[in-house]
């Protein structure tokens, strides 16, 4: 099955911590790239990452040709067109960066969009930038919208705080662009946020094409009510809609395994099950990305990704 991400990178600081330097990734078979990617390392406003790292923020380019991405040839060759990267701080201090790389073609439907607020005292979230694959009408309409707290994936999160998980996105009330995102085949979405300044919130929305999805499967885990273990509070599978129902009975502590190293190190991770992290959870599934959501220093949730 094809999934709408082809490339996710985990970017590092240094010992000294003034770079990033390649801490994991999934490539897929795009070996070339691979090996392009693992010896790069970015200074600080250098490259995708770095700028992330500089802006303080998510941000999305769609355009590699004359910008400040570094490997647009490698890119190029991969098939590979756009690129977002999602900056992990706890405060001021940044933990990571986390690169998704996708490519455009006919057959990658799907969207992956930053919202945020215009201003420190502005009530409604709007795109600040977004890649929607071949959806061209359903951007249109998206880089048009406002919503305010408790409207939509992005809304959702702002009101609780956490992630959230639709699955069904095409009927879900609260989501105003429903009808859009079921003539675009969107099925599926997930609001994460991702930003540690209460002052100016960012959220990423990826929303999953039924013939592409954002990955096979899609948890959110949080600290049960004593801080002690994680458990599953939502959960998509492509493959079964009683996910959350399998996981409800797991749990996990600190320091073990790939889901609690986040929690235990406040680092994305990358996984697989060739790796000494891998967990059991993880079924037949060959790999798996875990973000931390951080607020005021304190683990929020972790979302996980497994492809």
């Amino acid at each position: 099955m094809k999934t709408f991400i082809k490339v996710t990178e985990i970017w590092i600081p240094d010992k000294d911590r003034t770079q990033l330097e390649f801490g994991s990734g999934l490539y897929g078979e795009l070996i070339a790239f691979k090996a392009d990617s693992e010896h790069q390392t970015f200074a600080y406003n250098e490259g995708l990452p770095g700028k992330a790292w500089a802006e303080g923020h998510p941000i999305v380019l769609t355009k590699f040709e004359h910008s400040y991405f570094k490997r647009t040839a490698a890119a190029k060759n991969a098939g590979l067109t756009c690129g977002i990267a999602i900056p992990v701080f706890s405060g001021d201090f940044l933990m990571a960066v986390v690169v998704f790389l996708c490519g455009d073609d006919e057959d990658h439907a799907g969207a992956i969009e930053v919202w945020r607020t215009q201003s420190a005292s502005d009530n409604k979230l709007s795109v600040m930038d977004g890649y929607y694959g071949t959806l061209q009408h359903f951007e249109a309409i998206s880089r048009q919208v406002n919503i305010s707290k408790g409207q939509g994936l992005a809304g959702l999160a702002w009101e609780s705080g956490l992630p959230i998980l639709i699955d069904d996105i095409s009927k879900a009330d609260t989501f105003i662009r429903a009808g859009d995102a079921k003539e675009a085949g969107i099925s599926m979405g997930i609001g994460i946020p991702v930003s540690d300044n209460p002052e100016q919130p960012y959220f990423m929305t990826f929303l999953s094409a039924k013939a592409t999805p954002i990955a096979k499967r899609i948890q959110i885990w949080i600290p049960n009510p004593h801080d002690k273990q994680l458990i599953c509070q939502q959960g998509y599978s492509k493959n079964s809609n009683d996910l959350a129902e399998i996981f409800e009975t797991l749990t996990v502590d600190k320091g073990v395994g790939a889901l609690g190293r986040v929690w235990l190190t406040g680092m994305p991770i990358i996984t697989g099950n060739h790796e000494p992290d891998y967990n059991p959870e993880l079924d037949s599934l060959s790999s798996m990305l875990a973000i931390p959501v951080i607020e005021k220093g304190r683990l929020k949730a972790i979302v996980s990704f497994l492809f």
